[in-house]
């Protein structure tokens, strides 16, 4: 395990945790969306920005699991911390735009948009709007509500000065993908689909929207970055549907996964970290810029991917 402990050019390994990585960081002034945030690396991702003084506003499937966590970054973290709950349901487009108009409401400029969630299901079954589930919730939903958020980025980026942050959190699981990459013809119809390939697609998904989307950003010359990170193997309930994967996190999770704490670092890091400002359009794990697979920088396959995208949440 010494690989973990050894440190990159960052100064940061994958042994550092969230709070390590963003020590000194000062988000006073800075508002954040965090999908995802009421367990797992996306609650101590929520955490860790209150705890620097971000307001983070928690969008979370289930508002009781959000408010409860809420309530408990806000006992932790003296003198209180600013956070918001906003009922947000990714596989639904329909949800998705009643969060962006909740979101809208509270009439706040946005400064980092955390895309966390992300579901890893037993079966490949199709979401309401009738998509492949992992593909509607881990990309789909996260592509639309970007798109919804990203004009009060814009104006927040050019009101401040300050460089907004899009943070995909994908996985190194994109290499179990199709041959193709994207099976675009068959996201309709996932009944041929492995629940574990159609996962890797998703996540695949995941790098190829940041890159596609970073590149039209700085074609307009819009002072947003767009990157993505893989968190590390972390035992959260991501695999909670899994039964095989849940009773090998059991039994072996102590030797090959890492902490909550330390698996919201990369995500920390590439959100806060002055290191990363002006990096755009990166790939980052154990808090270092690292290689996707080689579909993962097929620019190519992710302009098809944010065309057919772009199809979907218009239709």
């Amino acid at each position: 395990m010494w690989w973990f402990y050894r440190k990159g050019p960052s100064g940061f390994a994958g042994a550092s945790t969230a709070e390590e990585v963003t020590a000194g960081t000062d988000g006073r002034g800075l508002v954040a969306v965090i999908t995802g945030a009421s367990s797992g690396i996306g609650r101590e991702t929520a955490r860790v920005l209150a705890l620097r003084g971000v307001r983070v506003v928690m969008a979370v499937r289930d508002v009781s699991a959000g408010i409860r966590a809420k309530e408990a970054i806000q006992a932790e973290i003296p003198g209180g911390a600013e956070v918001d709950v906003l009922q947000l349901d990714l596989s639904s487009m329909a949800s998705v735009r009643r969060f962006a108009d909740d979101f809208g409401s509270l009439n706040l400029p946005l400064n980092i948009l955390i895309n966390n969630a992300g579901v890893m299901t037993r079966d490949c079954t199709r979401s309401c709007d009738g998509l492949e589930l992992h593909f509607a919730t881990n990309h789909i939903g996260h592509f639309l509500l970007t798109n919804l958020l990203l004009e009060n980025m814009k104006s927040a980026s050019r009101n401040s000065g300050i460089q907004g942050r899009i943070v995909n959190v994908s996985s190194a699981g994109h290499i179990m993908t199709y041959p193709e990459g994207i099976c675009f013809d068959k996201l309709h119809d996932p009944s041929g689909f492995s629940s574990f390939i159609a996962y890797g697609q998703s996540k695949l998904a995941n790098i190829l929207h940041s890159n596609e989307l970073s590149r039209i950003l700085k074609e307009e010359g819009v002072n947003i970055s767009a990157n993505t990170v893989h968190p590390g193997v972390i035992a959260t309930s991501l695999f909670k549907n899994r039964t095989i994967v849940n009773a090998l996190m059991n039994t072996v999770g102590g030797i090959i996964s890492r902490s909550v704490e330390q698996g919201a670092a990369t995500t920390c890091y590439v959100a806060m970290h002055p290191q990363v400002q002006g990096i755009t359009g990166g790939y980052f794990g154990n808090c270092n810029i690292a290689k996707p697979s080689s579909q993962g920088v097929d620019g190519e396959l992710a302009k098809e991917l944010w065309k057919f995208s772009l199809q979907i949440v218009s239709s």
